[in-house]
């Protein structure tokens, strides 16, 4: 009696040798490093000396230098010497790298190709990453009024309203007619069509027959209002496809967000998409005209000059085809005929529509995808620091229409297959309404000051020894068994956290505080249970037998309902809440594990098959 088959104890065996493997990664913590990546070519042995000679100038050493996917990191002593190796390194290099201040794991080289990673830690206990953005409402609004332009334009050409031009100044939208008769038919129109525009004319001279249309206050207010809360959710969902587990985006004035990152790894990655504004736009290129003549200043009024990232210069009509608002679904690729990286676009309904009719007539003609992108660099002039951005324009494909285009297509002529995930994320995610400036960046310490996380995990650990205690002298050699389950559990939590990459946070400990209440009390049923066989009379081993499987009803029944409880927490809530909901969870499953399978196959062994007159309970 009371005696576990072998396959029980050798799974019981498995099971504890892969929770010590990947809880031990938590051991060797994690260094103070800088990371250096680019969106596009290669962090190569060139970058490595340049960084090298950097370091070396500013008297910095290193641990270190390994190299990751198009990525080099930079291991250092302490944070401090991190801190200066930073501001050499960015110094040195240009900005087409991104440099940023990084935790790698010290995980041996053994463990990590068996998949043994750090958890994570939150703000709140180890830090993380800070960043303060700041949304260019002057950029919001003149986006804003950029689509009047072209929206204007087809209103009055389907009006039949003749029109001299359509031009985009301080003051709004800028529109010359040909005779007055034009101008006074074109005001009702554009009143009944766009009732959050103001209309008023212009008279400076008798033959300029003009009118301004503008935006009213109250649609200047909305709109700096909805590309904030645009960017919010833009950047929630960037952060999504980055894997950060429980991230803080928030609102904080009227046109900053503050976005806390704990236990990111990639911080530059983080960073470089963050920051973007990538955009796309799909527009014909100009064939009728000569563009050596405009490499020569003479450009043409429907015409803008690009450069291809190749240098070669192309004349490309202003009117926009498509943006990239349209776009519901990006995914990076390679492509069939050409074997380059690639990016397979597909549309919306209402985006379908406007390029099916956009490229009907062009067929046979080339068109241009046009990429953009905002790039911010900060710089010390005259001994301060001044911002400095700069809007990086380039032709990335410039292919001939075979056939009219629709809901799905792809853009090629990418340089390299991060480039391609890089774009598809950013498109995925959705546009930025505004251009964002990350104006402070700065890694977090415990939110609560160190010296209060310390005591923390003091109180933790004495608090989880007197239990042990406890156990060991009320119930003897029970109490052993379950002291035994119970670190266990607690080593089991910490290597599914470690497996599930999640992050730890001050509310998570509280529910693994909580899921050890919870295993001690389903010891302490079974305990109470046996001791009440035996006064009644029953042998040690049927008193052993009835008081685990008496009580095995009452504990599945306590801990089903917090189970349930902690799913709901998890569905609805956000945040820190989902932290404590996830340890909670994770803690539940362990502890049904450890505290009746686990402590039952320490008593059989200790008791079963023998003859017993008393128990040590």
């Amino acid at each position: 009696m009371n005696r576990y088959p072998l396959w029980k104890y050798i799974l019981i065996s498995i099971i504890t040798g892969l929770a010590v493997l990947y809880a031990l990664p938590n051991i060797y913590g994690k260094d103070p490093a800088v990371q250096i990546s680019s969106s596009r070519g290669q962090v190569t042995e060139l970058t490595q000396f340049e960084v090298e000679a950097a370091l070396e100038d500013a008297g910095i050493e290193y641990a270190e230098i390994e190299y990751g996917l198009n990525t080099m990191i930079i291991r250092f002593s302490d944070e401090d010497v991190q801190l200066r190796a930073r501001d050499a390194i960015r110094a040195a290099l240009n900005n087409t790298y991104v440099v940023a201040l990084n935790l790698a794991a010290a995980t041996p080289d053994w463990l990590d190709s068996l998949g043994g990673e750090p958890m994570f830690l939150g703000l709140d206990l180890r830090g993380g990453v800070n960043f303060l953005l700041e949304v260019d409402m002057d950029a919001a609004i003149t986006k804003a009024q950029e689509r009047y332009v072209s929206d204007l334009r087809t209103l009055l050409r389907d009006e039949g309203i003749r029109y001299r031009t359509i031009n985009l100044n301080d003051d709004g939208v800028l529109i010359r007619f040909r005779d007055t008769e034009s101008r006074t038919q074109a005001i009702p129109i554009i009143e009944n069509n766009y009732l959050e525009l103001s209309v008023s004319e212009i008279n400076n001279n008798s033959e300029d027959f003009a009118l301004l249309v503008s935006i009213s206050d109250a649609s200047v207010s909305e709109t700096r209002v909805n590309a904030l809360q645009q960017n919010i959710i833009t950047l929630r969902k960037r952060v999504n496809e980055l894997g950060v587990a429980e991230p803080v985006i928030q609102q904080q004035g009227q046109d900053r967000i503050v976005v806390q990152l704990p236990g990111v790894q990639d911080t530059a990655r983080a960073k470089e998409i963050l920051g973007a504004t990538a955009t796309l736009e799909f527009r014909m290129v100009d064939m009728e005209n000569d563009v050596q003549a405009a490499l020569e200043g003479r450009v043409p009024p429907s015409s803008r000059l690009y450069y291809t990232r190749d240098g070669i210069p192309l004349l490309i009509k202003r009117q926009i085809m498509l943006t990239g608002e349209y776009i519901i679904g990006a995914a990076s690729g390679i492509d069939a005929l050409s074997g380059g990286p690639n990016v397979s676009i597909t549309l919306d309904g209402r985006g379908e529509r406007i390029f099916r009719q956009a490229t009907a007539d062009e067929v046979g003609k080339n068109m241009a995808i046009i990429f953009i992108e905002n790039k911010t660099e900060t710089v010390e002039e005259n001994g301060e620091l001044v911002r400095k951005t700069e809007v990086v324009e380039e032709v990335i494909s410039n292919a001939t229409i075979l056939e009219q285009l629709g809901k799905r297509f792809q853009i090629t002529g990418l340089d390299s297959p991060q480039e391609a995930r890089n774009l598809a994320l950013l498109l995925r995610a959705g546009a930025l309404a505004a251009p964002v400036q990350i104006v402070e960046e700065r890694t977090v310490g415990p939110s609560l000051g160190q010296e209060n996380i310390n005591q923390g995990f003091q109180s933790v650990m004495i608090g989880f020894l007197l239990v042990l205690v406890f156990m060991f002298v009320y119930y003897k050699v029970f109490g052993i068994a379950a002291n035994i389950a119970l670190t266990l559990n607690l080593v089991l939590i910490v290597s599914l956290l470690s497996l599930l990459q999640a992050t730890l946070t001050l509310p998570g400990i509280a529910g693994i505080v909580l899921t050890v209440g919870m295993a001690v009390d389903a010891n302490v049923l079974i305990y109470e249970r046996i001791r009440e066989e035996l006064r009644n009379g029953n042998s040690p081993h049927a008193s052993i037998h009835a008081g685990y499987e008496k009580a095995f009803s009452t504990i599945a029944d306590a801990n089903i309902t917090t189970f349930i409880a902690a799913l709901v927490l998890f569905s609805f809530g956000t945040g820190p809440i989902k932290g404590f909901a996830v340890t909670l969870c994770l803690g539940i499953a362990c502890s049904m594990f450890t505290a009746i399978m686990v402590t039952r196959a320490i008593v059989n062994l200790i008791y079963g098959g023998k003859r017993l007159k008393s128990l040590a309970i």
